[in-house]
């Protein structure tokens, strides 16, 4: 336990070293908010920051997408024992923004936390010749979470095949090691008609607003019967071009959340008509009470404060997806301010000096939960157990 504390001291200590270029990191991400798939600067940025690592880092840009990348280290810790692979520890950094507001979500705060903790965790495990298990440290830039779901891409092209554990934080309002994020589905309707002069010959015309107005209606009826920890909302696009025009075209946009992915499918088969889902299904995160432990026990002797954990949770984050194929944790940690995501407050927030301390000592929290992990074989045998189990309650 004496090796086990010693080891964590350390990367403390490493990432307080470079506290001014991981700050100078985060700075530039937030300064340059760049939208979903299109974060060519940030990716640059992290990418320069792990080259530059004396070339201990291997790096690969644009992995896989075109602003993703991958930076892996190692492995360490002699030779696999018999009967044993290279354990894959994964760090994901996100850094995508919001249209109009920035970095209303801190992902310049993420992509931070993640590179913090990887060197942080590489610091620990240096020079370390009698690990139970030789380890590799794997850092993914995981693009366009906010609108398209890269982290499902990367998924789809193998990029975590190869990983065992994955650890990542989001910045809120309040430190959680877990919160029962829900999934989110997003779905298109469209409503094609006919024009016509709204006055002269109306008769001539189908209205396509009509259509989606009734639907609209009718979606918002349908909220008396879904369950209460269920969400339906959305918004009408197109609804014409001038009052004396019959609309040709319109267009609905909705979002359905639920807790649990088979939730998903019995809302989708209650609101379903010819529609189109543009983009992903974002899973809810698997919990895996191990890390979650970990990660809150490592935390506190950081001077990190659990509150009680709400009951539901209305967020949704691709991570989620992650979370059914790796075992993984995504915590949560305040950042000193009372601002709400995704409003113009929090984007100030998260680029303000005050998040600096918040976003250390969480990527410390994660790096040390890591080591306790890849130092002790009972503890990543309880994380797979966890793993397994979440995934089989959900299948039920």
């Amino acid at each position: 336990m004496e090796k086990l504390q010693q080891m964590k001291d350390t990367l403390q200590i490493h990432i307080d070293s470079i506290q001014d270029e991981l700050n100078s990191l985060s700075q530039d991400i937030w300064s340059h908010p760049e939208l979903a798939g299109n974060e060519t600067k940030a990716h640059d940025r992290l990418v320069r920051f792990f080259s530059q690592r004396d070339g201990a880092w291997t790096v690969e840009s644009h992995f896989k997408l075109p602003t993703a990348f991958r930076a892996s280290w190692g492995p360490v810790g002699g030779e696999p024992k018999e009967g044993n692979t290279v354990l894959n520890v994964g760090f994901l950094c996100e850094y995508d923004a919001l249209p109009d507001l920035g970095h209303a979500c801190g992902h310049n705060l993420i992509a931070e936390v993640g590179a913090a903790a990887a060197v942080g965790l590489k610091a620990a495990l240096d020079r370390q010749s009698e690990l139970p298990v030789s380890v590799k440290i794997t850092v993914l830039g995981t693009p366009a979470e906010e609108a398209i779901g890269g982290k499902i891409d990367l998924i789809q092209a193998g990029a975590f095949s190869d990983l065992d554990l994955v650890f990542m934080a989001h910045p809120a309002q309040q430190d959680a090691s877990f919160l029962p994020t829900v999934t989110i589905e997003e779905v298109t309707v469209k409503y094609h008609g006919k024009a016509s002069h709204a006055s002269a010959y109306p008769w001539e015309g189908v209205n396509a607003l009509d259509a989606a107005v009734l639907a609209y209606n009718n979606l918002s009826a349908l909220r008396q019967q879904l369950k209460p920890e269920w969400r339906l909302h959305g918004i009408i696009k197109n609804g014409g071009v001038k009052p004396n025009i019959i609309p040709a075209y319109a267009e609905l946009e909705f979002y359905l959340r639920t807790p649990l992915l088979k939730d998903l499918l019995n809302l989708k088969a209650k609101a379903e008509v010819e529609i189109i889902y543009p983009s992903h299904t974002y899973y809810n995160i698997l919990p895996n009470a191990t890390l979650a432990n970990l990660y809150e026990s490592n935390g506190k002797t950081l001077g990190i404060e659990f509150p009680e954990q709400p009951d539901l949770f209305s967020g949704s984050t691709d991570f989620g997806n992650v979370s059914f194929i790796v075992p993984g944790i995504h915590a949560f940690f305040s950042i000193g301010s009372a601002a709400l995501n995704h409003t113009k407050e929090y984007t100030e927030a998260a680029g303000a000096e005050k998040a600096q301390l918040f976003t250390l000592r969480t990527a410390k929290a994660l790096a040390m939960t890591a080591v306790d992990v890849v130092c002790r074989p009972d503890l990543l045998q309880q994380t797979r157990e966890d793993f397994s189990r979440a995934k089989l309650k959900q299948e039920k």
